[in-house]
């Protein structure tokens, strides 16, 4: 297939066109830096703006398939005004420029991954949450709803289209992982907040084997939650990481601390979502990595050599 990523220089984007090419695909980049842009070797840059379609639609003309990836982190610190709009724009303007190249096209790529979060869910209790569970209220909530919206008119044109809501991807030197992790190598793992809120977690292997997979499977469309099978509490979960560093779980640190410091942003440690795969395990998806211990040992497992 010949791919196109918008994203494709970050975490995931970068992660998954290398599986691409191994694969032998050929990949493009859409990317604000154009050949300045630091991606997988083999992948070819192609520079956008995220706002028009100037410049790239012979590019997109030629594509299989499209990923769209795009969208500043939001662990990005402190949630300020401008910081949210911009996390608006940088999702919702690029989806929209995608619908609109997909619209302007003479010859149009036959699929459209459309990326989003398990935050589209909301804050949630120990309900666990599927496909088919209704959108929460809250920033995140909202801003996933309108991200999947951005591009929703595809379908209208005859594309086929499978919306991503990606849960924590677990990676031991990209994304959250380090960062969560230092805490307990420095002797100060334990609960954050009450503990008992969803952690919905997905090894990266996975994460990328799961879009490749929704990208090459012509039966597959509508929404998947990238998370995996079994679910665990953030406490669960940092006392698994614990236990694979063979570290001590006491520290305990209480929400109106991390609300303190972190602000509006404490969310994103204090509130979670239980999100179960249902939709790939109907299609028969196999997880590598299904379990939290086993994902953390092979993760933080020294290379053999």
């Amino acid at each position: 297939m010949k791919v196109l990523i918008a994203g494709g220089s970050g975490f995931i984007g970068t992660l998954l066109a290398t599986k691409l090419l191994e694969q032998q695909h050929q990949v493009w980049a859409l990317t604000r830096k154009g050949n300045k842009a630091r991606l997988a070797p083999g992948v070819v840059p192609v520079a956008w703006d995220g706002r028009s379609t100037t410049g790239w639609l012979d590019v997109f003309e030629q594509m299989d398939g499209v990923v769209n990836l795009t969208g500043a982190t939001i662990g990005a610190w402190p949630w300020t005004p401008g910081r949210k709009e911009m996390f608006y724009q940088s999702r919702v303007q690029a989806g929209k420029t995608m619908l609109q190249a997909f619209t302007e096209a003479k010859t149009r790529p036959s699929v459209l991954i459309q990326g989003s979060g398990v935050g589209f869910y909301g804050f949630r209790d120990t309900e666990p949450v599927t496909e088919q569970t209704e959108s929460g209220t809250d920033f995140q909530a909202r801003l996933a709803v309108d991200w999947e919206a951005s591009s929703a008119g595809v379908a209208g044109l005859g594309v086929r289209r499978a919306v991503i809501r990606s849960a924590v991807v677990l990676h031991p030197r990209e994304g959250i992982l380090p960062l969560m992790g230092l805490p307990t190598r420095l002797f100060f793992g334990g609960r954050l907040g009450r503990g008992n809120q969803g952690f919905p977690w997905i090894h990266w292997v996975d994460e990328i084997c799961a879009i490749q997979f929704l990208l090459e499977n012509e039966q597959m469309y509508g929404v998947f939650n990238l998370s995996a099978p079994e679910l665990v509490s953030s406490e669960q979960f940092l006392a698994g990481l614990a236990a694979e560093f063979k570290k001590p779980y006491w520290f305990h640190v209480p929400e109106f601390l991390l609300k303190l410091g972190l602000g509006e942003m404490s969310v994103m440690l204090l509130e979670g979502q239980y999100a179960h795969p249902e939709r790939l395990l109907q299609a028969g998806f196999e997880f590598r990595y299904p379990y939290l211990q086993n994902a953390l040992t092979a993760l933080f497992s020294p290379l053999p050599g």
